[in-house]
């Protein structure tokens, strides 16, 4: 099987045909979805899918860097009083993004400390969003790890050196379709890195892969990207499939 780590499909860009989707998942063998959330806004429509399909979606709780504005506080209450009320699978998705906003980088620094300490408490894993911080992200991980973190780098991109980084950190990357993008470059990143190393997402429905491209990203199309990495580092597909499969459940359990 194959299992996607990271997939927004609770979000009303399925809403019209979330079955569909579902089906076309499992057609393609991806057996597992793992579902970030985002803020408060989304963990009723989240929690929801999570329950239709309880053995093949499972949520995490968390908030998003691109959601902390002035009400961080409350957003953060929210997170905890989740976190504290049942299980998730992670802790995620929490990071930086300087992309859009940098009004609230310094609250986006607290919020991510916060959640990375309530994740090593609860034995969860992380999953990080890092646009335009990859260095950021990596030297605030890098101060906060105490052997009790881990978790995935969500939709790497970055170079041989940063990757190198991230795994010393003890941090696994996640691969996505950014991978199959011509002029990306992460396909030079990759063929330095040991697959021992990736899993597998597809940040739905942001970021579809090739020929899909600028149109809306679904889980089946791990296939995509699985086809891709297994080109590039010279393997059976069905290599790629067993060893980024392993990589995800040593990180989110059986």
């Amino acid at each position: 099987m194959f299992i996607d780590t990271h997939a927004h499909l609770y979000l009303d860009r399925f809403d019209e045909d979330r079955e569909a989707v579902m089906e076309r998942a499992q057609e393609n063998k991806i057996e597992r979805i793992y579902l970030p959330n985002i803020d408060a806004s989304t963990i009723e429509a989240m929690l929801k899918l999570e329950e239709t399909y309880p053995k093949r979606c499972f949520a995490m709780m968390g908030l998003h860097p691109c959601s902390v504005k002035e009400n961080v506080e409350e957003e953060l209450r929210i997170v905890e009083e989740w976190l504290n009320k049942r299980t998730f699978c992670a802790v995620g998705e929490i990071g930086i993004d300087l992309y859009w906003d940098t009004t609230f980088f310094e609250q986006q620094k607290m919020a991510f400390r916060k959640q990375i300490n309530w994740a090593k408490d609860l034995g969860r894993p992380i999953v990080i969003h890092s646009r335009n911080s990859t260095n950021e992200v990596i030297e605030l991980v890098k101060g906060e790890q105490d052997g009790r973190i881990k978790g995935i780098f969500h939709c790497f991109g970055g170079s041989v050196e940063e990757a190198n980084q991230i795994i010393d950190l003890g941090l696994y990357l996640g691969i996505g379709g950014v991978l199959t993008f011509k002029k990306s470059g992460l396909d030079k990143t990759l063929a330095e890195i040991d697959v021992k190393h990736l899993v597998l997402e597809t940040d739905s429905p942001f970021l579809a892969p090739s020929p899909f491209r600028g149109k809306r990203n679904e889980s089946a199309y791990i296939h995509q990207i699985a086809t891709k990495l297994a080109s590039i580092k010279e393997m059976e597909l069905a290599q790629v499939e067993e060893i980024t499969t392993k990589n995800a459940i040593e990180i989110f359990g059986e």
